[in-house]
C-alpha cells in the first residue's frame, strides 16, 4: 500500500516513514502543505496521513482542495489540537478519521489499516474469500486453514489485489502502490511475484485466484464470503 505522510516535524516524519516502511508500506513524504497538495494531485495514494498545522498551506486547506478536485483517497488527520471543534472541522473538510498527538504508532497503524480496508468496502480486518483468508491486521494469509509462507512483497501484492476484487489492476498501478518512486518499472519483477504468488496460493490450480488479462494487468477473482 502506498502512503503519503505529511508532517512538518522532521523527527516525527522520519519516524513515521521508518515504521510504516518496516510494516511493508511504500511511503512518500511532504513537510509543508504546498508539497502535499501537489503530491496528492499527482499520485493515487491508498491513504494520506496529514498534520493540520503545516507551513505554507495548512492541512485543512490541503484536504479541502483535494476533495474539491475529487481526490478521494482516505485521509487520516494528525492534530495537536485538543478542541473538539477543530476535530469536527477537520472531518468536515474531508478527513476520514483523526489521531491526536501524542500517539502510539500501533494506534495510527490500526487506524490506517482500517481506513484502507473500509475504502475498499471491507468491514472486518479478515478478508474471507472462497478457500482463502487474508488477515490485514496481522499481515498474513492462509488457504483452507493452512498458513502461506509469503514474502512481504508477495503479501502486499495479494492484499492490494484482494481489496480490489473484480477490478483490473495494471502492472504499472501495482508497481506504484507497492514500491518507492525510484523502483525500476521496466523490470519484470511484478510478473515474477504474481507467478510465485499463484504457485503458493494455488499449487493444484483449483482456486484460480488471480487472472492475467493480456495487455491490461491482473484481476483477483475469488468471491468474497463477507458483506462488502
Amino acid at each position: 500500500m502506498r502512503l503519503l505522510i505529511v508532517e512538518d516535524e522532521a523527527l516525527l516524519l522520519a519516524d513515521l516513514q521508518k515504521q510504516f516502511t518496516a510494516k511493508g508500506f511504500a511511503c512518500d513524504t511532504a513537510s509543508d502543505g504546498e508539497e502535499a497538495l501537489y503530491l496528492g494531485r499527482e499520485y493515487d495514494y491508498d491513504l494520506a496521513i496529514v498534520d493540520l498545522g503545516l507551513p505554507k498551506l495548512d492541512g485543512m486547506t490541503v484536504i479541502q482542495r483535494w476533495r474539491d478536485e475529487d481526490r478521494n483517497f482516505p485521509v487520516l488527520i494528525l492534530t495537536a489540537r485538543g478542541m473538539w471543534q477543530d476535530k469536527v472541522a477537520g472531518l468536515e473538510a474531508g478527513g476520514d478519521d483523526y489521531v491526536t498527538k501524542p500517539f502510539q504508532f500501533e494506534e495510527i497503524l490500526a487506524r490506517a489499516n482500517a481506513l484502507i480496508r473500509r475504502s475498499a468496502g471491507f468491514a472486518s480486518p479478515k478478508l474471507r474469500f472462497n478457500g482463502l483468508q487474508i488477515d490485514t491486521g496481522a499481515k498474513r494469509a492462509e488457504v483452507e486453514g493452512q498458513p502461506l509462507d509469503l514474502t512481504a512483497f508477495e503479501y502486499n501484492a495479494l492484499e492490494y489485489l484482494a481489496l480490489r476484487s473484480g477490478q483490473v489492476v495494471s502492472k504499472t498501478e501495482l508497481t506504484e502502490h507497492l514500491y518507492d518512486q525510484d523502483f525500476d518499472r521496466d523490470s519484470n519483477v511484478i510478473e515474477v511475484f504474481i507467478a510465485r504468488l499463484r504457485k503458493k496460493i494455488d499449487p493444484d490450480n483449483r482456486l484460480k485466484p488471480i487472472a492475467t488479462l493480456r495487455g491490461r494487468g491482473y484481476r483477483f477473482e475469488l468471491p468474497a464470503l463477507q458483506d462488502t
